[in-house]
């Protein structure tokens, strides 16, 4: 779990210095990510070949259980 934060941390700074120009459009609702949070959290997941949500969310958590890991993994990020 600590690489997967990890990687995705320094993903994340990377992509928000590169992209620091593209700004979110408005929205009714407030979502848990933002755009280049998700597409951070894709290319970390790509990069540590992690082939699907379901195995992404395992190995954040190190469970079964996918909701639960979902959430943790928005509140650590």
């Amino acid at each position: 779990m600590n690489n997967l934060i990890q990687n995705y941390k320094i993903i994340l700074k990377e992509l928000t210095h590169t992209c620091k120009y593209i700004t979110a459009s408005k929205q009714i609702r407030l979502p848990k990510m933002s755009d280049l949070e998700l597409v951070a959290l894709n290319l970390t997941a790509e990069y540590m070949s992690i082939n699907s949500e379901l195995q992404l969310f395992r190995t954040e958590s190190g469970s079964d259980e996918e909701q639960p890991a979902r959430d943790s993994l928005a509140d650590e990020i």
